[in-house]
């Protein structure tokens, strides 16, 4: 099916609008209420370097706490999402997901022992966990492979056991730490924006956005790759290329996520299955929807974490489970498997 160019950008624009009014929303909403309009003033102000009319302590909120942790919100929405839509596509199974996978363990796992070691070069934490999620998924598909042959079905299984398997490991490893480490892993297991490294982060959205082009470049392929192994094959695909690729950047794009944001679960099962629903099932349209769509849904996450309770504040990784939950349930109990 022939996917028109209007129709991607009129779909993209969309989303797009829908992730500016939702960022408009969060940067104004917070113990601190600032006007939309004096927000938008304030932007101009800084980038043409003149004087704001917000107060010094306005102005750390907005420049130095609530854009840089929208930023980040975009950043992980937009990895896990994709990196979702991917699995997916690969295992032909709605219910694959960085986190049912295991793989968001494997990178957290990854984060935690950077934090034990207190790797201290650059990006160090972002290595682990990108080598966490590496090996998980190396080992979630060799456990999942009959011989030439792997069955989706036994893929998943196999993610959920070694996912348990490494929340007992965190669990083990948590025994013998106290004080600010055991703090530091906590906020890395409940999946947590709160804690923003700028230095950093400006890398991990450019590795982010090339993680994710690469992965649009062959979703032409990845349309071909769900009818069929063997289909794929004779139409010309390198199945064998194709999968090692996106299997490296879907967990490239998962540890980078949890190196910033700790383990955030269900919203690369979310996401992909609601822009399915809304757009359709072509590759080429639903990898750059489900980019926009998840950053959208991560930054209004954040807003219901930060302002439910407040003031107190809730784990964005709760708001995330009470929504992807029930919708896991939903297509577990649904009458058959269908191809994705």
């Amino acid at each position: 099916m022939k996917l028109s160019y209007q129709r991607l950008a009129t779909v993209s624009l969309a989303l797009g609008l829908t992730l500016v009014g939702v960022s408009l929303l969060s940067v104004t909403l917070g113990s601190v209420t600032i006007p939309t309009a004096e927000i938008l003033s304030a932007i101009l102000q800084k980038l043409f370097h003149q004087h704001s009319r917000l107060s010094s302590e306005e102005q750390a909120i907005l420049f130095d706490l609530r854009i840089p942790r929208i930023f980040l919100a975009v950043t992980v929405g937009m990895a896990l999402s994709v990196a979702g839509a991917s699995f997916q596509a690969l295992l032909r199974n709605p219910l694959a997901d960085p986190h049912v996978l295991g793989v968001s363990s494997g990178a957290a796992l990854g984060a935690i022992i950077s934090i034990i070691l207190d790797l201290q070069f650059t990006l160090g934490t972002s290595v682990a966990s990108f080598l966490g999620a590496l090996i998980t998924i190396v080992v979630v598909y060799f456990l999942g492979t009959h011989g030439k042959a792997a069955s989706t079905q036994t893929l998943l299984l196999a993610g959920i056991v070694t996912s348990s398997f490494l929340s007992a490991a965190i669990i083990f490893l948590q025994t013998y730490l106290s004080g600010r480490q055991l703090q530091q892993i906590t906020f890395w297991l409940l999946g947590d924006f709160s804690s923003i490294d700028v230095a950093h982060l400006g890398w991990i959205f450019l590795a982010v956005m090339a993680c994710i082009l690469l992965i649009a470049l062959v979703s032409g392929d990845l349309n071909v790759l769900i009818t069929g192994e063997l289909e794929a094959q004779h139409l010309g695909v390198n199945v064998k290329r194709l999968k090692r690729s996106v299997y490296l950047l879907a967990a490239l794009l998962t540890g980078l996520a949890v190196s910033i944001s700790g383990s955030i679960g269900y919203m690369g099962l979310l996401v992909p299955h609601i822009v399915r629903m809304a757009f359709g099932n072509d590759y080429r349209l639903l990898i750059p929807a489900s980019a926009l769509a998840g950053a959208s849904f991560a930054v209004l996450a954040d807003v219901i974490a930060r302002t439910a309770l407040a003031p107190a504040e809730l784990p964005v990784g709760a708001i995330t489970a009470l929504t992807g939950a029930p919708m896991f349930i939903y297509l577990l109990r649904r009458t058959r498997w269908e191809a994705v």
